[in-house]
């Protein structure tokens, strides 16, 4: 896969976790690839319908655990953004020098992201050992504003 070649106005890429990304984050990110002219990929283990457009694809991969955030690791560079809403990955992202955003706007960076690993840890823990958790709450229209505005500024400040 070719880095950036359809880009000429930028080198850094987005790079989306497809399979559990929600739809109105999914537009999104398509909206802001087509004007902002960043290749934009996503990787799911399904099917996953993209927009006519040079600078988005997809890349189907194999079912399995964690294949999709394995191949992300791989083709991602330093620099370049990955969305997603998966703690382990933003977690790789973070330490291969790439920028995570959650799809509710986080910013993963070396200062939250072990505290947000230690919790979702712990929760998987508790789940376990059979103790009943709460899921996340549904994606609110707030989550949708703020995950569009950090999108905005992380690409705005990277792109000077």
């Amino acid at each position: 896969m070719s880095q950036n070649q359809d880009s000429p106005k930028c080198s850094l890429r987005i790079w989306v976790d497809g399979d559990a990304c929600p739809a109105a984050i999914k537009d999104i990110v398509f909206r802001t690839a087509k004007r902002r002219k960043i290749q934009t990929t996503l990787i799911a283990n399904q099917s996953i319908r993209v927009p006519k457009s040079e600078f988005i694809d997809a890349v189907l991969v194999p079912h399995g655990a964690d294949i999709a955030d394995k191949k992300i690791i791989e083709l991602m560079l330093a620099g370049d953004v990955v969305i997603t809403g998966d703690i382990p990955l933003a977690a790789a992202v973070v330490e291969q020098g790439g920028i995570a955003i959650g799809t509710r706007g986080e910013l993963f960076d070396d200062s939250s992201i072990q505290s947000r690993l230690a919790t979702r840890n712990l929760m998987d823990q508790l789940r376990g050992a059979g103790v009943e958790t709460s899921g996340p709450k549904p994606q609110s229209q707030k989550d949708v504003q703020t995950f569009a505005n950090q999108l905005d500024r992380m690409l705005t400040k990277l792109t000077r």
